[in-house]
């Protein structure tokens, strides 16, 4: 749908020596990690400081060649590298690179005799690529752990015995072994009759999720108590975590907007300052009566320092590469910063009902008896229920309150009724009204306000009680309203398949004005569509992912719960919500803003400096080293802004 299919198998992190910006520039100065990679820039700094030195006590020897070729030794360090690239550049079509510029500037200071300012300007550029590499790796951060959590090999069960081999290899239905403190390889069913999981990788979530035998447990989830077995249902290329890796691997290639202008500015904006450069060297020849070519150069060469486009073309990218690590650590995937972008302007939230707000599992909210001790009455009532699939059967049969030592016989199903049995040699009806009137059973008119699911229970031919089962809210969903309020969403609109009743009772309790029940997902649709026909509103569809796949593609941005087990979710929506927590679209829109916030701080930052500088230079108020703060100066601040966003806190 929206977006590429890619070969699983494949995916690994990038290295910390890859930092493409998709401009064709590569900032790569190895890994910052490594003293190795600072030992240049270190002789450089300390051939400077000596030649410095040399020069303010005058020297006699350090004069004319000793001086250049002293200088000269001290630039190739940082400066061949930075050459090099520039030339590459320019080779492959690319010539106004910020290599090409920091190149042509320096070489320019070196030609008037700057030596000084000539090493030190590529000097504090090469350090600020150095701290900018450790900076993107420090981003990285987020993503990579979550890519590190691929499995690396199954331990399955061959001929008799375990193997070792890899997750790749493995079959559906094949068993599998997995020990204390490993990764579960790939998605299954457990076989052994309980287990502890930490699936922090996941769903973001620390706390431990406790299965039992034959419930499904997720590849990517690390096995905390004894060993278990388990049968594997998906073949590794189609497991969650394989899903998730996907998602996270392609959304830092999808830009947002703003990024994709700047990149589009930054090659339009570089050659306008080169040629301006070239203005600023030669016009005044023509207007100024004093006219010094070199002091003119050298005003041109602080032009082309400052119009490197650096702080820009890094920090901008960085900013949205930490919002999508930031979330996925919280258990949020945004499939590019696209959405991140997107989910910023969202003033209307629409929901989906079972499975969003509620658990999307019936259980039993009221026992009412007439007559009956409530343990007697459900054991009636669960022997009757007994051999039943329906999803109202299994919520009863979860009673606590008893074991069930009776057994149903003659049991017959009345179409569209219920149930007719015999229980401990009493004759039992369970079913709904049509089939208590058809029977002659006076039903309390009490039952007639209910608007949830209520099973009706009459033996030997006089009414006995009632039970009334319903979907249970989640534990967050009241909080979750509340806070979106808080926010700015002030218009949140509740739709569902369920019953209007029921659908008006949990949007009265979850204080939702708006809300329609009984529901077709074409109509969900034509509510959603009918909304966005309004241009002011920017709509977010919050659903399953299964049957709300429309809606969710034709909202602004669609959400979806519980993105782990689902196929349709992972492929429709453009935000997962990895565990079932309506509160986490709270945290992705916080998370979101404070993304764009520091965009924009940061290229107003760019911007502002870089044109006070440009002003300063052309009327001969700024030096190379104003140049240098301009340029490196401002791109590391951009830089450290950023990575704010991996301290951030969002309650």
């Amino acid at each position: 749908m929206k977006k590429k299919k890619v070969n699983l198998r494949d995916l690994k992190p990038q290295s910390e020596e890859e930092h493409s910006h998709d401009d064709g520039h590569n900032h790569d100065h190895g890994n910052s990690s490594s003293f190795r990679t600072y030992v240049p820039a270190i002789i450089s700094f300390t051939m400077l400081i000596i030649g410095i030195g040399l020069d303010y006590f005058d020297v006699s020897f350090f004069k004319n060649w000793t001086r250049i070729v002293w200088y000269s030794i001290a630039y190739l360090p940082v400066g061949f590298p930075v050459v090099k690239e520039g030339w590459n550049s320019i080779k492959k079509g690319d010539v106004f690179t910020e290599f090409f510029l920091m190149s042509i500037a320096t070489i320019g200071a070196f030609i008037i005799g700057e030596y000084p300012e000539g090493v030190a300007v590529m000097l504090f550029y090469a350090v600020g690529e150095l701290f900018q590499n450790s900076a993107v790796n420090k981003a990285k951060g987020n993503i990579k752990a979550l890519l590190d959590v691929r499995p690396k090999e199954a331990n399955v069960y061959r001929d008799g015995d375990y193997v070792n081999v890899s997750p790749d290899n493995v079959n559906i239905g094949e068993k599998i072994q997995i020990r204390v403190g490993e990764k579960i390889p790939l998605d299954g069913k457990l076989l052994s009759s309980k287990a502890s999981l930490n699936t922090s990788a996941l769903t973001g979530e620390s706390k431990p999720d406790t299965i039992v035998k034959d419930e499904k447990l997720y590849a990517g989830s690390i096995n905390l108590e004894s060993v278990i077995e388990v049968e594997v249902t998906n073949k590794f290329e189609d497991s969650s975590i394989a899903r998730i890796l996907e998602l996270v691997q392609n959304a830092t290639a999808r830009k947002s907007k703003t990024e994709l202008f700047i990149r589009q500015f930054a090659r339009v904006y570089t050659p306008i300052v080169v040629f301006l450069a070239i203005g600023v060297t030669f016009l005044p020849y023509f207007f100024v009566d004093d006219y010094v070519f070199r002091d003119w150069l050298y005003r041109a060469l602080i032009f082309l320092v400052i119009s490197c486009p650096c702080a820009l073309v890094i920090s901008i990218p960085l900013g949205y590469f930490g919002g999508l690590g930031v979330a996925s650590k919280n258990g949020i995937l945004f499939k590019g910063a696209s959405f991140l972008d997107a989910m910023t302007k969202i003033n209307t939230l629409v929901m989906d009902k079972t499975g969003t707000v509620t658990k999307g599992v019936f259980k039993i909210k009221e026992i009412k008896t007439i007559g009956w001790v409530e343990s007697d009455f459900m054991k009636y009532l669960m022997a009757m229920e007994e051999q039943s699939t329906h999803p109202i059967a299994k919520a009863i049969m979860v009673y606590k309150g008893t074991e069930n030592s009776y057994e149903a016989k003659e049991v017959s199903e009345i179409a569209g009724k219920g149930l007719k049995g015999i229980v401990n040699g009493k004759t039992v009806l369970v079913g709904n009204k049509a089939l208590m009137i058809a029977n002659s059973i006076d039903v309390p008119t009490e039952t007639e306000s209910i608007v949830e699911s209520i099973v009706l229970v009459a033996i030997d031919n006089q009414f006995a009680g009632y039970v009334v089962i319903a979907d249970e809210l989640k534990e967050d969903a009241k909080e979750t309203i509340t806070d979106l309020h808080k926010v700015g969403i002030k218009n949140i609109m509740m739709l569902s398949g369920d019953k209007d009743s029921i659908t008006q009772q949990v949007a009265k309790e979850l204080n939702i004005e708006n809300a329609k029940g009984g529901l077709l997902p074409e109509d969900k649709l034509n509510e959603v569509e009918s909304l966005k026909k309004n241009p002011e509103n920017k709509v977010a569809f919050i659903g399953d992912g299964i049957n709300d796949a429309p809606v969710l593609a034709v909202s602004n941005v669609g959400i979806a719960m519980g993105g782990l087990g689902s196929d349709v979710a992972i492929e429709t929506a453009d935000l997962i919500i990895q565990t079932d927590q309506p509160s986490k679209v709270v945290r992705a829109i916080k998370i979101s803003r404070s993304t764009r916030k520091v965009v924009w701080q940061n290229i107003i930052l760019a911007f502002g400096v870089k044109v006070i500088v440009l002003i300063l230079g052309a009327g001969g108020l700024a030096t190379m080293w104003e140049a240098v703060f301009a340029d490196v100066g401002v791109a590391l601040l951009a830089i450290l802004n950023a990575v704010r966003l991996q301290k951030m806190k969002w309650s």
